[in-house]
């Protein structure tokens, strides 16, 4: 019977300790998910806020490439009117020589 009881103790005890560890694995545990569930958090927040910015430089560069249409559609009509321009002059100046 005392082999039993001491047996019994020795289990008791070894049942404590694992259940301490146990605890204070949980804790070192929860405390390591906190901190990559703050980590996830940023990131999402810092994605969020690079998929804005990324929105922003996607509508400047669209506006940029309109302007840059603009002026070439205006530099254009502006070199065919002086073309034109200078075609009416020469053909004006060959009709006079020919009167």
């Amino acid at each position: 019977m005392k082999i039993v009881i001491k047996l019994s103790m020795v289990a008791l005890t070894l049942s404590l300790v694992t259940a301490c560890a146990a605890t204070s694995d949980l804790e070192r545990l929860q405390s390591q998910v906190n901190g990559l569930d703050t980590s996830v958090k940023q990131a999402s927040a810092d994605a969020a806020n690079a998929q804005t910015r990324a929105a922003a430089a996607e509508d400047a560069a669209n506006r940029a490439a309109q302007l840059s249409q603009d002026a070439n559609k205006k530099i254009q009509k502006k070199l065919k009117d002086k073309n034109n321009y200078n075609l009416r002059k020469e053909t004006k100046k060959k009709q006079k020589r020919a009167d």
